[in-house]
């Protein structure tokens, strides 16, 4: 959040939501809807954007899908940095860069047992908790954000993939040798100041100002 306002120069609202093992689905999901009907009051969609990284960036989808079902106003871009949109273990990167990304690692450890202590039951198929399975149909304009060693490439490459496939226009950027979110991980770096400043123009292009 502090990036996107400093590279941006968004003002940017971060939401604190309740968490597992104490908040389960569907409990950081009703606060992250809960703030964007209160920001709705007093702001045009048209100058709204949604980003998030990682968890964050499947509850960015997960909110569109969410906004749509309940006939909402839709943010005018959105930003869903590596998005774990596919909680369970499917896609090849899960394989390909399994021991290669140094910050997830593996799908089968914390990871897989974090997907499930977030469900709490509930399918990894829901498209609340996995939006990969929802109907992406009317998204915004979208991009997204990963790298040639995280272990959610696939899930992003996917998410970009049936974006494109519905008619969406998407942009997808993946840096070389890059973990997970590692493009956001040193202030200093090339590249976090290169992908901060690509999401903030992207969402010049679509935001009224």
């Amino acid at each position: 959040a502090i990036m996107m306002a400093g590279f941006g120069g968004y003002k940017v609202i971060s939401v604190d939501y309740r968490m597992p093992p104490d908040f389960p689905y569907p409990a950081a999901m009703d606060d992250a809807m809960a703030v964007w009907k209160e920001v709705l009051k007093s702001h045009e969609r048209h100058r709204l954007a949604i980003f998030g990284t990682s968890t964050g960036g499947a509850m960015t989808l997960a909110m569109v899908l969410r906004a749509k079902d309940e006939k909402l106003p839709l943010p005018a871009a959105i930003a869903p940095g590596t998005p774990w949109s596919d909680i369970d273990k499917i896609g090849d990167s899960y394989a390909g860069n399994e021991w290669v990304d140094n910050v997830l690692v593996t799908w089968d450890g914390w990871l897989g047992r974090a997907a499930r202590l977030y469900a709490n039951g509930t399918s990894l198929k829901n498209p609340y908790i996995s939006p990969i399975y929802g109907d992406f149909k009317g998204f915004p304009p979208t991009i997204l954000t990963s790298g040639t060693r995280d272990l959610f490439l696939s899930n992003t490459v996917r998410t970009h993939r049936k974006l494109r496939r519905a008619g969406v226009i998407a942009d997808l950027n993946v840096y070389e040798g890059q973990s997970h979110a590692q493009y956001q991980m040193n202030i200093d770096a090339p590249e976090t100041k290169e992908a901060f400043t690509d999401i903030a123009k992207f969402f010049d292009r679509y935001l009224k100002q």
